[in-house]
């Protein structure tokens, strides 16, 4: 049988907002994206873990994107969203970005891996897209999501 290779080996990726840095998370693990709710707290967690969400009669556990990153904490706007993504390990999680802007699509050749110290703590991204000009670091939301707490959690 012959293997049919498609012309295109594209991943699509949301494009988010947090700060002035655009990140891209892969779309294949993204479950919903909705506007900003409010949060029940839970006690006895990191200060990222803002609580839980009420999502059509589930219970996910949200973390702020910002906060995780060693980001400032900020007020949240409009434009604030939480990507609710899905993973085996997880199950689903939200995670509170300022903006969502766009999906975009990425080929290998647009993706540069980026070499890390696995000794390193807070490494989040795996690569960086290069599309149009921009720069886009790619999410490792593996890595993202890592910390027991949010086990505990979920």
């Amino acid at each position: 049988m012959n293997e049919i290779k498609s012309y295109s080996e594209a991943i699509q990726y949301i494009k988010i907002l947090l700060g002035d840095e655009f990140f891209g998370v892969d779309i294949g693990i993204i479950d919903n994206i909705v506007r900003m709710q409010r949060i029940t707290r839970v006690p006895n967690v990191a200060p990222y873990i803002k609580g839980v969400i009420n999502l059509r009669g589930e219970i996910v556990p949200i973390m702020d994107l910002r906060l995780k990153m060693g980001l400032d904490e900020i007020e949240y706007s409009k434009a604030t969203r939480i990507i609710i993504i899905k993973t085996e390990s997880y199950g689903k999680i939200g995670l509170i970005v300022d903006a969502v802007k766009e999906v975009v699509a990425l080929e290998d050749e647009q993706i540069e891996k980026v070499p890390y110290d696995s000794t390193e703590e807070n490494h989040f991204v795996s690569g960086v897209g290069k599309l149009e000009g921009a720069l886009i670091s790619l999410l490792d939301i593996v890595t993202v999501l890592t910390d027991k707490q949010i086990k505990e959690e979920g």
